[in-house]
């Protein structure tokens, strides 16, 4: 089975096993109708989702339905984790992407919902007492991260318009996303340039103009170790 079909398979169990928490009870021809997949593969799907300990009551001649009183189990957090979130979001309110803090925002809002009354009174304590210094004046230099991370995992080119302040010239170029990093709350992107046929770095508050484009690149044969190891025997090597 290939990877889109594994994909497929999970949305589907995932799928079945939400409306199977609506308590109604459902004929292995109607999931297959609803999934545009055969009777059959319902039947392996129900099986699947039993061995993966969900209790599923079959009904001869009615359907499938839950057990009663099962519920999936929601996601928990002891309050050391959910310490550890709170801190990552003072730090992350700070950052110089904006992208990244709305990204980021949303989802710790997400979180929080699911925190039991006590943790998440003591998180909001935690993060009325928490503060980092750094970019006080909360100024955001770029909106780029979001996409670039997008596009660097579905291996999507990119074409910027970026400006050097060295030699005061602004370029496009076509870039293949390879790696992020932060520097003192710099955002840089490590990419192969088409321009000059090789990797290069590019600050992300100096791309100028930004547009994902839908052909994409062959993922790039070695890894991030491996590349700084390239940087250190090209820069760092004795003659």
């Amino acid at each position: 089975m290939d990877d889109n079909n594994d994909i497929k398979r999970l949305s589907r169990l995932t799928a079945i096993l939400t409306i199977l928490q609506t308590k109604r009870l459902l004929t292995a021809s109607e999931l297959a109708n609803k999934f545009s997949v055969s009777s059959r593969t319902i039947y392996r799907d129900i099986k699947a989702l039993e061995q993966a300990g969900v209790s599923i009551l079959t009904e001869d001649g009615k359907g499938y339905s839950l057990m009663e009183g099962y519920r999936v189990p929601p996601v928990m957090f002891t309050e050391s984790e959910a310490n550890a979130l709170i801190t990552a979001e003072k730090l992350i309110l700070k950052n110089k992407d904006g992208s990244f803090v709305k990204e980021y925002s949303e989802a710790i809002n997400k979180i929080k919902s699911v925190l039991r009354n006590n943790t998440k009174d003591k998180a909001n304590l935690l993060s009325d007492r928490t503060v980092f210094r750094q970019n006080t004046a909360n100024d955001r230099t770029s909106n780029y991260l979001s996409t670039l991370q997008l596009a660097l995992t579905n291996f999507n080119f990119v074409k910027i318009k970026y400006h050097s302040p060295d030699t005061n010239q602004t370029t496009e170029r076509t870039i293949e996303p390879f790696a992020i990093y932060s520097t003192q709350e710099n955002w840089l992107l490590i990419a192969f340039c088409s321009l000059r046929k090789d990797f290069r770095v590019f600050r992300l508050d100096r791309i100028q103009n930004l547009a994902t484009l839908n052909e994409q690149f062959e993922p790039h044969k070695i890894n991030l170790q491996e590349y700084f190891e390239i940087c250190k025997e090209k820069y760092f090597s004795n003659p």
